[in-house]
């Protein structure tokens, strides 16, 4: 729709402003000039109001456009007079988007129309859309003028895909034959969402469209019943007004006759009699429904307002007369139109913003089918609040889907459930993806998780891989069954070695104990008392002080345990050398000194390692369980330690390997020879095991060294003597001991 006046001046002519007078003489030649175009309430269509507003825009020519969309008009260094009275698509964008966020449909088909208006709207709509992670699965082109061949591609890539929401940002001329072609394909099942410029057409909304267009849902510029319009519209005569625009071909199409003053139009119709009255109840009469009429009504006002205040301005009083209409020019018009500012008869601010568009109002439409007719139900709006925030408002139980009163779902993948990631699929968009297993030690606990959340360092992920649970401590304790049996084996040595001490005291006048050097086995069996007992100390959770004894407590003990057995190897060496001359004689003193100089050195080795880098507990998490273990500090410490009761453990092994053969008839140096083997033996398999045991066991594996070594000692040492004490008496004399008595009495 264009108002634009003309003023054609015949040759010969002189035309002069408003309010010049006529020349006295009579002369004729001269006309009252007609003041310019001011603005012009144009156009329709995107693509049209671009040509135009590019045209008149180096003019200053002020143009309103009444159903101009395109977010491209907006930009003022293009098109910087051209203002409009319906909302720009790039508020439609936003809306669009907001109700794709509101329904949580993902993964949706678009058809665009091959014009500025259908490329710019989609093009924001997607931009719009991506930041709230919406994909894209296709987008169809369509325009009224394309052959059948593209209609049919659109159609076989909507039958295709297995979107079940599309939005189609299109004018109803250029999607209609799609949606005919749609229906005839019987496409159902699909909910539409459609642009303002196609969701209140007419000439779709019937019931054979409704089969697969039903539920349909969009936004449409806001309805407004004009006040005065339909006495006006009721009042149309070409016998009134005969002059009257578009009168004669509204005549006709009403009534069906054309009148006898417009004798021009459509030749093939009847001559009017005169008495015809038009059909009060036709839809043209129905003003309750319009939308594209109102932002007519809004641009015509703004325009009005604009001249108005150029005529009457408000400096002094209301009523001064500042300008006349001869002197309005289309730059003053656009000023004011920049300016504009009031409020219609429906309580309506309007007024254009910098980039000369309104705030953004939308009612929220949904196609019904009430009585066989379609019905346009309003279900909510779309405006921007006081604050300039937009407001989305939905009555969602107004709603009818196209799969009833159930929200339509659009989604590529199902949501991923709890325990279980999303994982992109190559090729494929965001939207579509896997569910993956979280990990071990992450979980989700909601679904549809992009990422796995890791469990806190304490805890470990359950088995469905929905939450976090403690981890379960791992520690040797009394009550569990490997700990009771090592503690009782522990038990057990150590009451045997009380028991061989308790046999020693009994027969400590016997000649057997009285040759076997009470002291030294005396002291001997002391440290394997507490070599039996050490092995406590290695179980139940390890502190600070558990951690520095139970080390401390092994070296000390073992070493002055091999200590007295390297000081009874020297008593069986020199006892059978004392009577070769100048043998160096091996008294009490100094197998004491032998036994604690060697037991000195390694009080000092733990010294040095507890004031150093002493032992203490640590955690260390291994999947589902922490294990409380003793860090040694030092493992150079704790390994010379060790090396050091190898050392002394090794000089017992060669002098008892070289005295194997004294005249003995209990020769004490082949009962040390084997308890060193196994001593040796134990400890040499103990570094591997020990290195390479797992948790708890680490911890197992050097209480099952300590009491194997233990009970080798006292078995291999004790075991033959008191054998001889308890069941062979008659053996234990001088004789037997010195070896004089012959084998065979033996």
């Amino acid at each position: 729709m264009s108002f634009l006046t003309q003023q054609f001046v015949s040759p010969g002519l002189t035309c002069v402003p408003f309010g010049g007078l006529s020349d006295p003489n009579g002369d004729n030649s001269t006309v009252q000039c007609q003041p310019p175009v001011s603005a012009l309430i144009a156009e329709s269509g995107s693509s049209q109001s671009m040509a135009l507003a590019g045209t008149f825009g180096p003019f200053n020519l002020p143009m309103v456009s009444y159903f101009s969309t395109c977010a491209c008009l907006s930009d003022k260094s293009k098109y910087p007079t051209f203002f409009r009275t319906i909302p720009s698509d790039f508020h439609q964008a936003k809306a669009l988007a907001f109700l794709v966020k509101r329904f949580g449909w993902e993964w949706i088909g678009t058809l665009q129309s091959d014009n500025d208006y259908g490329r710019n709207g989609l093009s924001a709509f997607m931009s719009e859309v991506k930041k709230l992670g919406v994909c894209i699965a296709f987008t169809g082109t369509v325009l009224r003028t394309y052959p059948q061949s593209k209609i049919l591609e659109v159609v076989d890539m909507i039958k295709m895909s297995t979107v079940k929401v599309i939005l189609a940002f299109v004018p109803e001329g250029d999607l209609y034959p799609v949606m005919k072609e749609i229906v005839r394909q019987n496409i159902t099942g699909i909910q539409w969402i459609a642009s303002e410029a196609w969701i209140t057409a007419a000439r779709p909304s019937t019931a054979e469209m409704f089969k697969s267009f039903g539920g349909t849902i969009g936004f449409s510029v806001r309805k407004m019943a004009i006040p005065k319009l339909q006495n006006f519209l009721t009042n149309i005569s070409p016998y009134s007004n005969p002059g009257a625009a578009f009168v004669g071909r509204f005549w006709e199409t009403l009534v069906g006759c054309k009148p006898f003053h417009h004798l021009s139009v459509s030749s093939n119709i009847p001559v009017c009699r005169g008495d015809e009255t038009p059909d009060l109840t036709s839809v043209f009469f129905n003003v309750t429904q319009l939308r594209v009429s109102y932002n007519v009504y809004k641009a015509v006002y703004t325009i009005a307002h604009a001249i108005h205040q150029l005529i009457f301005c408000n400096w002094n009083s209301p009523r001064e007369k500042c300008l006349n209409a001869s002197q309005i020019n289309p730059n003053l018009v656009t000023s004011q139109l920049r300016q504009v500012k009031f409020v219609d008869e429906f309580g309506e601010t309007v007024f254009f913003d910098k980039n000369g568009d309104l705030p953004p109002s939308y009612d929220i439409i949904n196609w019904q089918l009430r009585q066989g007719e379609v019905q346009h139900v309003t279900v909510g709006y779309f405006s921007t609040s006081a604050e300039a925030a937009y407001e989305l408002v939905i009555r969602e139980d107004d709603i009818r889907w196209s799969t009833g009163r159930v929200v339509p779902q659009a989604v590529c993948s199902e949501l991923c459930p709890t325990g279980t990631r999303r994982a992109p699929i190559k090729g494929r968009p965001s939207c579509c993806f896997d569910c993956v297993p979280c990990a071990d030690g992450t979980i989700t606990n909601q679904t549809g998780a992009l990422d796995c959340t890791p469990c806190p360092e304490e805890y470990w992920s359950n088995e469905e891989r929905s939450r976090c649970i403690l981890k379960y401590i791992e520690v040797l304790s009394f009550t569990e069954t490997l700990g009771i049996i090592l503690m009782a084996v522990s038990l057990v040595g150590a009451s045997l070695t009380l028991s061989t001490a308790a046999v020693f005291l009994l027969f400590r006048h016997t000649p057997l104990v009285r040759a076997n050097n009470a002291e030294l086995s005396a002291l001997l069996l002391f440290s394997l008392f507490l070599c039996f007992l050490c092995p406590l100390t290695f179980i139940a959770q390890p502190t600070a002080w558990s951690c520095m004894l139970r080390h401390t407590a092994f070296a000390v003990t073992f070493a002055l345990c091999i200590s007295c057995v390297l000081g009874k190897t020297l008593v069986v060496i020199t006892a059978f050398r004392a009577t070769l001359p100048g043998a160096t004689k091996f008294g009490p003193v100094q197998q004491r000194v032998i036994v604690y100089s060697c037991t000195v050195v390694q009080v000092f080795i733990c010294i040095l390692w507890l004031t150093i880098t002493p032992p203490y507990p640590q955690k260390r998490h291994n999947n589902r369980k922490i294990i409380v273990e003793c860090n040694t500090g030092s493992d150079t410490a704790f390994y010379a330690v060790l090396g050091y009761i190898g050392f002394l453990a090794g000089i017992c092994l060669v002098l008892a390997f070289l005295a194997r053969k004294l005249p003995d008839n209990f020769n004490e140096a082949k009962f040390i020879t084997f308890s060193m083997l196994v001593f040796c033996a134990v400890w040499i398999t103990f570094i591997p095991a020990y290195v390479s045991s797992p948790g708890k066991y680490t911890v197992a594996v050097e209480i099952f060294a300590i009491l194997s070594s233990a009970f080798g000692l006292l078995v291999c040492i004790f075991a033959p003597k008191c054998y001889i004490i308890i069941f062979h008496s008659e053996k234990n004399t001088r004789q037997h001991v010195m070896g004089k008595v012959p084998k065979t009495a033996l």
